[in-house]
């Protein structure tokens, strides 16, 4: 039976290995014909460019750390030192990547360009009066209107780089040490949030997987590492709070998700992951209703304050699809982008990942044979697929979702818990994200 598991798993990653290769080709055949994706380097929106850099010792040391230390240490620490042992690989993994091209392209750099957010920090000098004033800047056509990432957001995003500005963190470094510093983080959010909902054992062993995540080749200097984060740890709460940790933690969960939904459109989808930990928990949650009081009040905190300043949340998204369509959205093809979208997010997870779905997809097929902490980590680990799966079908993410869908991504990397052996799980992990930071240069 082992053997017959390993062999599974061997090709559920060699498929997702597959539809990556199959990905490349039929984008590069579509490229070069019809001129329709609005990729260099396709699926992924990157450029050619075999490349070391002062970040390249550190980040090959780092892997080789995890991989021949990380699952002893992970099994071996204290919990409060496993959390903090991961975030510190999380951030070294992260930094060295970000500083293989360098710092000024590889992080100060990265938020200033024309289409990112620094860019409009001048036109919030009157914060209110930006707020109400948002929404009449989204469609291409209007006056002044808003670059593609400020008006691909809910305002949010950008009063994030605002406010930093105003209390000195001035400039892309600073922004970029931001996103980096707040984002790693995610990985141990996640962590709280498997012991917590499944038990310890899963949790420790899935850090590894957390801490050298090849997602971080995106995370670095990207707000969208910034989101992952606060998503993650809305949901590490709710998962504390749905299990008996403290009510107090419902409603700051609530707080950090209507955040959330202020921060990304996208990341509405949340919620889905939200409701597989209250079915996680449901035990606890009929014996004390108050919980998803207390969530839900939570929720509308953020909203509604933005709702107060001037901000129409649903005519913000609503013009944002006009816009989209209006930009290469509108011409980029579904067809393609479609099942294209999934192999970027093989790029970001890694085979280590695909293996560890199928894993988690057989847990349900074993019945009462499987043990309850598996079951309610493939049950989280499901939800996230889901809310993936639900962005792609819509459209509204056609390219780039190396990126975008970073917060998604953070959910399905603990079904590395599932596999054995996990130091040669985790050089397939390793070695892809360090030759595509190496071979290209990834755009935003």
């Amino acid at each position: 039976m082992n053997r017959r598991s390993h062999h599974a798993d061997l090709c559920a990653a060699s498929a997702a290995v597959l539809l990556v290769l199959v990905a490349v080709f039929v984008g590069r055949h579509l490229q070069d014909t019809y001129r329709t994706l609005f990729v260099h380097w396709p699926p992924l929106f990157a450029d050619w460019d075999p490349h070391l850099g002062p970040g390249t010792p550190a980040a090959v040391l780092v892997a080789a750390g995890v991989v021949a230390y990380g699952p002893n240490a992970a099994a071996r620490l204290p919990w409060r030192g496993l959390l903090l042992a991961a975030w510190a690989t999380a951030l070294a993994w992260t930094w060295s990547l970000a500083l293989v091209d360098g710092w000024q392209r590889g992080v100060a750099g990265r938020l200033t360009t024309r289409n990112e957010y620094l860019t409009v920090i001048g036109r919030f000098h009157d914060i209110p009066a930006a707020l109400r004033d948002f929404t009449h800047h989204i469609v291409s056509g209007s006056p002044a209107p808003w670059p593609a990432h400020i008006a691909g957001h809910p305002p949010g995003a950008t009063l994030t780089f605002v406010l930093l500005d105003r209390i000195g963190l001035r400039g892309g470094g600073w922004a970029g040490a931001w996103c980096i510093t707040v984002g790693t983080t995610a990985c141990v959010a996640v962590l709280v949030a498997v012991r917590a909902l499944a038990d310890e054992r899963l949790a420790r062993r899935a850090a590894p997987f957390l801490a050298l995540a090849p997602g971080a080749v995106w995370a670095g200097a990207s707000a969208d590492g910034y989101f992952a984060a606060v998503a993650a740890w809305s949901v590490a709460l709710l998962a504390l709070a749905v299990t008996g940790r403290s009510v107090v933690c419902a409603a700051v969960s609530g707080l950090l998700f209507g955040l959330t939904c202020c921060l990304s459109y996208g990341l509405t989808l949340f919620a889905l992951i939200g409701a597989a930990v209250v079915v996680a928990g449901r035990r606890r949650v009929r014996e004390r209703p108050v919980l998803l009081v207390l969530l839900l009040a939570g929720t509308a905190v953020v909203p509604v304050a933005f709702a107060v300043a001037g901000f129409d949340w649903w005519e913000g998204y609503r013009l944002l699809v006009t816009r989209y369509y209006q930009g290469v959205g509108g011409i980029r093809p579904y067809g393609y982008w479609v099942w294209a979208n999934l192999a970027c997010t093989v790029l970001i997870t890694g085979p280590a990942t695909a293996a560890g779905l199928r894993r988690a997809a057989a847990v349900p097929a074993r019945g009462r044979t499987a043990p309850g902490a598996e079951a309610r980590l493939a049950l989280v680990v499901a939800a996230a697929l889901f809310a993936l799966l639900a962005a792609d079908l819509s459209g509204m993410s056609k390219a780039e979702t190396e990126r975008i869908w970073l917060p998604f991504a953070m959910w399905l990397l603990p079904a590395g818990a599932l596999l054995p052996r996990p130091r040669a799980w985790l050089v397939a992990q390793a070695v892809p994200a360090l030759l595509l930071n190496h071979l290209l240069f990834t755009g935003w």
